[in-house]
């Protein structure tokens, strides 16, 4: 786990802030994306998304200067101290251009209003720009460059209480992302 106080300020980080899973669930998607996604890629472009990279995102930043990152960090923190504690449940399989992904239902909004209050107050920040799209509940499970037209039958997750939020460092390598959380907060 890496720390604020370990970054240069002058220095670039690619960054986002993101609503993690609970182990057990990180547990089942992993065991389903193996037994329901892995075989329908044989022979297609693409990979599925490592256990430890599957999460909730709420806000992508792309690169901001690390200078910008405590800032970024105390908002997070005091929109997870406002929220309450997102409950989620996988409601469809859906592919975009280059990502298949788990929609999930937001019982009582939580999730949202929780995507809403950090952009509004990275925004302010000149951190994030909101996009006119709504921001939508879901967790990416793989990630391809040709749409392999996948129907899977959905992964029995029951409902998910996620715990915590996290502001996270993603470095790019070939063989994909590598996420690391540098702070992260409780959801009551």
């Amino acid at each position: 786990m890496t720390s604020p106080a370990s970054v240069e300020g002058d220095e670039r980080l690619r960054l986002f802030l993101a609503v993690r899973l609970p182990d057990d669930v990180v547990s089942k998607l992993v065991a389903w994306q193996e037994r329901e996604l892995r075989p329908a890629l044989r022979g297609a472009a693409g990979r599925l998304v490592p256990g430890a990279n599957l999460h909730l995102t709420l806000a992508f930043l792309g690169s901001r200067p690390a200078g910008e990152l405590p800032a970024i960090v105390q908002a997070l923190e005091e929109a997870c101290g406002r929220a309450q504690r997102p409950e989620l449940e996988v409601r469809v399989y859906r592919e975009g251009r280059s990502v298949g992904m788990l929609v999930l239902d937001d019982h009582e909004l939580r999730a949202t209003r929780l995507a809403e209050d950090v952009q509004a107050a990275v925004e302010r920040l000149g951190a994030f720009r909101k996009e006119k799209r709504p921001w939508l509940p879901h967790v990416t499970v793989v990630r391809y460059r040709e749409r392999p037209r996948l129907r899977p039958p959905l992964p029995d997750l029951g409902r998910i209480a996620p715990s915590d939020a996290a502001a996270f460092l993603s470095r790019l390598h070939p063989s994909g992302a590598r996420y690391e959380v540098l702070e992260s907060f409780a959801l009551c």
